[in-house]
């Protein structure tokens, strides 16, 4: 049914349809990736990869003999290309009118070749312009509702296509600060940081700050936006620039989004090298943030311009939310049975032990805190 409305939007203004199936390669490169990476405690982004793999990617590809300038698409965007006389010189990513709607953080992991062959354009004008325009021109679609969620599932809820692909394996949850055992969980995978729903766990509100991976713990805390426990320290890997190089930071403010929306923070950033010989970058925020996630994208942006981005790594030394050493100690035991029964959970007012577990946080926590594996 939506094949049939595109056509007839399309045919309205004269313009030949042809449908180019990539089920094929939208399963291989974008399902299998981000069930693999849920497998290994990381949370991607399938609207970044699905730019970069499959629109403007495989479908590249196959359009390959076709004659065209450019690919046009409906993002929310710009891109402003050299003049002819400069086309040597780099495209440019900047944000669109519509801040809110913005989209270049789906889009900052593209290549300049990819970035050079597209234009937006509606990158110029408010989402609210662009409904009143649908309406002028009685295109089929003027009605229909943002998308939400997960492209690729459609109605499927989340939870229900994670069991379908990974299964469930039952784990325990255990409080952070205390090490109490508070419930059990279906799979670390059905988890991400920050996350809140889902826990099925009386006085909270509980959030997931950390995850054992290799064996299959979920740690939570009522204390996650905590003023001493934010981050505002983050690496980033996997690191892709517009020009070809990291941005110079001494004439103009950098800025990051952690996120898709219109939020940005002032950062800092300095380049590195992994024990690998890979290019890192660490990130400071001028503001704290509790929901980096490990396989999120972080986007950076010269004044309106996007630069570039990069895969948010797994917490080091001392920047994730500190796991205490009991805590720890239970999650790598064996047998999980002789933890015993769940504690009877307590109103956080009157809940003090977690006080007298608090002095045994393992300073080093480098060598003993639970940490997951580096993205690759």
């Amino acid at each position: 049914m939506f094949f049939l409305n595109l056509a007839f939007g399309v045919l309205q203004v004269d313009v030949p349809l042809e449908v180019v199936h990539l089920t094929d390669e939208y399963w291989n490169n974008v399902v299998s990736f981000i069930i693999n990476e849920y497998r290994n405690g990381r949370t991607p982004n399938p609207d970044v990869l699905c730019n970069t793999r499959i629109k403007f990617g495989a479908f590249v590809d196959a359009i390959g003999d076709m004659k065209f300038d450019f690919i046009a698409s409906g993002h929310y965007a710009k891109v402003v290309h050299p003049d002819s006389s400069d086309k040597n010189e780099p495209s440019t990513l900047a944000l669109s009118k519509d801040t809110v709607k913005d989209q270049t953080y789906f889009l900052s992991h593209l290549s300049q070749s990819q970035l050079k062959g597209l234009i937006f354009p509606l990158g110029c004008i408010q989402k609210e312009e662009v409904r009143g325009l649908a309406k002028i021109f009685e295109l089929p679609n003027q009605d229909r509702k943002d998308s939400q969620g997960i492209c690729f599932l459609g109605k499927i809820k989340f939870s229900e296509f994670v069991a379908r692909h990974i299964g469930e394996e039952e784990g325990v949850i255990l409080e952070a600060e205390s090490g109490d055992f508070l419930g059990t969980h279906r799979g670390f995978w059905f988890y991400t940081i920050g996350q809140r729903q889902g826990l099925r766990l009386p006085g909270g509100p509980w959030y997931v700050v950390e995850k054992d991976v290799q064996n299959n713990v979920v740690f939570v805390s009522r204390n996650y936006f905590s003023v001493d426990k934010r981050r505002r320290t983050f690496r980033v890997g996997s690191l892709r620039w517009f020009s070809g190089f990291p941005p110079r930071q001494s004439t103009t403010q950098l800025q990051c989004k952690v996120r898709h929306g219109p939020g940005l923070y002032n950062c800092d950033l300095a380049i590195e090298e992994d024990g690998n010989g890979d290019e890192i970058g660490v990130v400071k925020l001028s503001e704290d943030d509790q929901g980096l996630a490990a396989g999120q994208f972080a986007a950076f942006y010269q004044d309106s311009i996007c630069v570039g981005s990069g895969v948010i790594l797994e917490s080091w030394d001392d920047q994730g939310f500190p796991v205490c050493a009991k805590a720890i100690e239970i999650a790598n035991m064996k047998d999980k049975s002789k933890i015993g029964k769940p504690v009877k959970i307590k109103n956080e007012e009157s809940d003090h032990s977690k006080d007298n577990c608090e002095t045994a946080i393992i300073e080093d926590r480098q060598s003993q805190r639970v940490t997951n594996s580096v993205v690759q």
